[in-house]
């Protein structure tokens, strides 16, 4: 069951937004409504069109400051979605998805306390892109033991691979 709009939170959050030349045209115009929304945006950049950045030179960092819990939530940008979502993974602390559809949007934060969406600038356009986000905003986690002790795991995952790193 999809949360209907009518009921989205209005309440304004921390968001990092981030992409590359893939999804910068839809990061420039999702910044616009976030704003006008009366969220408080920080932009990773890129800011500019540069046809030969890398996403994960904008997108690291938003996920960085995301898992210090300097963001509330964060947005990743690229062409695909894909790459963000892989790059921003990488990140201890951070649970991103790349998210095409509602229940998703909503359902991620809900279960996984997802903290990042992740965002196909060539394959969503502004309408479905700005639904989504608001879905995903406007969503909180749940904190059900079944779906504490399954994040517990995921973080233990986390840790033990850090140990293991040189």
């Amino acid at each position: 069951m999809s949360t209907p709009l009518s009921n989205v939170s209005k309440s304004p959050k921390i968001v990092g937004i981030a992409a590359d030349h893939g999804g910068f045209e839809l990061k420039q115009q999702l910044v616009l409504l976030l704003r006008e929304a009366g969220h408080h945006v920080v932009d990773f950049g890129d800011h500019s069109l540069q046809p030969d950045d890398d996403y994960p030179d904008f997108v690291i960092p938003l996920a960085r400051a995301v898992a210090a819990g300097k963001m509330n939530r964060g947005i990743a940008v690229c062409g695909s979605g894909v790459g963000a979502c892989v790059a921003a993974n990488k990140v201890a602390g951070v649970r991103a998805c790349l998210i095409h559809e509602g229940f998703s949007a909503h359902q991620g934060v809900e279960d996984d306390d997802l903290n990042v969406i992740c965002l196909g600038g060539q394959v969503v356009g502004l309408a479905e892109a700005w639904e989504l986000v608001k879905l995903f905003l406007a969503s909180s986690f749940s904190g059900e033991e079944r779906h504490r002790r399954r994040l517990a795991k995921v973080a233990a995952l986390e840790l033990s691979q850090a140990k293991e790193l040189p």
